[in-house]
């Protein structure tokens, strides 16, 4: 009976610790906003405008590069859906399509974004995992430093990486591409790079490499159907399927 009693104790006095994750890491919800898809649902609350893309930079041409897919999805359901990320060459430049966590503001000067970078997040997961279909398409854009990589297979990467900002990270990507890794405030960070084409939904899992013991405010995950898109060399014919991303403790 003591046993029982000092059991019962224990979970009042010592609550058990939430698994957290980031909301529509399921990639259910969306929303239209003109002729822009937005990864959040209609009349989003800031807890749930967590996640975003470019789109709204292209909304003069009335082009998507992200968006949702309602039919191929890796777990079926009523109301289930994916997100559809893809490669374009549009009106002056090569657009690699994205979805992160952060904030879309504007293009800039036609040759970047303005956006910031990261949500809210205090976990410590020891992965990130889910489900991708990559059809890659063969680079027929790209500016150097990476001109040689012309005629060559797409790749594509998923990201995750935890910060401790004191507050998100403001970005303009055309003052030079962001490196995690000069971060001093990284904690920790995984990469998957998608090398080859997949015949349907195959299962991920990204662990987590940290590099210092400390409790993360930030949270950001960067899905580029172009790895190198930010350098403006990929295909215009990949495309990317990302769904049920996972956190794992």
């Amino acid at each position: 009976m003591k046993k029982v009693l000092i059991i019962i104790a224990v979970l009042f006095v010592c609550p058990v610790i939430q698994a957290q994750q980031v909301y529509n890491m399921s990639m259910d919800e969306w929303s239209k906003q003109g002729s822009s898809w937005n990864p959040f649902p209609k009349g989003a609350t800031d807890e749930q405008r967590v996640w975003d893309s470019a789109n709204r930079g292209m909304k003069v041409l009335g082009i998507n590069t992200t968006m949702p897919e309602y039919e191929h999805v890796a777990v079926p359901g009523p109301g289930k859906a994916a997100a559809k990320i893809v490669s374009r060459n549009i009106t002056w430049c090569f657009a690699a399509g994205s979805l992160y966590t952060g904030h879309f503001y504007r293009v800039v000067k036609f040759s970047g974004i303005e956006m910031d970078n990261g949500t809210p997040f205090t976990g410590r997961p020891k992965s990130l995992s889910g489900y991708y279909h990559y059809l890659p398409g063969v680079i027929n854009y790209a500016k150097e430093p990476y001109v040689s990589r012309k005629g060559e297979t797409d790749n594509g990467q998923i990201e995750v990486a935890l910060y401790d900002w004191p507050e998100v990270l403001h970005l303009v990507t055309n003052d030079g591409v962001y490196n995690p890794e000069a971060d001093p405030h990284l904690i920790g960070r995984g990469v998957l790079t998608l090398t080859q084409a997949t015949d349907g939904y195959v299962h991920f899992e990204i662990p987590i490499e940290y590099r210092r013991d400390a409790t993360p405010t930030y949270v950001g995950i960067c899905i580029l159907s172009s790895a190198l898109g930010e350098y403006y060399t990929g295909s215009s014919h990949t495309v990317l399927y990302v769904d049920e991303l996972q956190f794992n403790y």
